[in-house]
């Protein structure tokens, strides 16, 4: 998860619990921003485009790098507020260079700092469901979910990983871990 005041973010593979979590932050108050892959997935999917993970995924990153970076605009908006991301720009581009090999995640070292820690939402094989959006296995989550475990930190981040807990103690992890 990615957070904005100074941005804010939590990550993590599919179905490890970041949605629920950041649903339980907006009702406390904090405001959040969806995960633009499934946003772009529905959207693909409706208009029938090729822009998807399982039919060019390099396609796929680079609209989930262009709809994050408007997301962040939108975020900064908010001044002196707590913005949390589900997932976004810096999963996109880790993506987009491990497809590519372009160096995308190196550039956004320098022209879009969040803050230090990113809240990384480890894979939790027994909510692990398949979708109409989400078709790729567990076994590529888990592979994924390693890439941006090394990702973030050569990036420059600190990674805190999420306990495998209720809703509620994640929330209370998150926001008591920001105080300190």
């Amino acid at each position: 998860m990615y957070c904005h005041h100074m941005d804010r973010f939590v990550s993590g593979c599919s179905s490890s619990g970041k949605s629920s979590l950041l649903a339980e932050l907006g009702r406390r108050g904090y405001a959040f921003v969806e995960e633009p892959s499934r946003r772009i997935v529905k959207e693909e999917l409706e208009l029938g485009g090729s822009a998807l993970p399982w039919m060019d995924r390099a396609a796929f990153a680079r609209r989930c790098i262009a709809l994050a970076l408007s997301d962040l605009r939108a975020a900064r908006r908010q001044k002196g507020k707590w913005v949390f991301f589900d997932r976004g720009l810096i999963d996109a581009s880790v993506a987009l260079e491990h497809l590519t090999g372009e160096p995308t995640s190196v550039a956004l070292r320098r022209s879009h700092r969040f803050y230090r820690r990113v809240f990384l939402a480890p894979p939790w094989p027994e909510i692990y469901v398949l979708d109409r959006e989400r078709r790729h296995s567990l076994e590529t989550a888990l592979i994924e979910y390693s890439r941006l475990l090394e990702s973030y930190p050569s990036l420059g981040y600190e990674t805190i990983i999420l306990p495998k807990v209720g809703v509620a103690e994640r929330a209370d992890f998150i926001l008591n871990t920001l105080a300190e």
